[in-house]
């Protein structure tokens, strides 16, 4: 999850992919502050790892996401 936070946003990303992967709920409210990352990757990676959590409490945020995001993005 520290990873989340790395200057470089290929770790970033990597981490969001491995956290949603591990399936871990702890991971859910850090990748919800990713979903605001400058790099759109790593937004749309967020997003994908919340999406195979499946926690409602990233319901609300992904929406928000959603309704912010380029069209191509949104279909991600």
């Amino acid at each position: 999850m520290e990873r989340l936070s790395d200057d470089n946003e290929g770790t970033r990303w990597q981490a969001a992919e491995s956290l949603g992967r591990l399936g871990d709920p702890r991971a859910v409210e850090p990748l919800i502050d990713t979903l605001w990352d400058d790099d759109a990757r790593v937004r749309l990676k967020a997003a994908y790892a919340l999406g195979m959590l499946g926690d409602p409490r990233a319901l609300g945020p992904l929406q928000k996401l959603y309704r912010i995001e380029r069209e191509d993005a949104r279909e991600t």
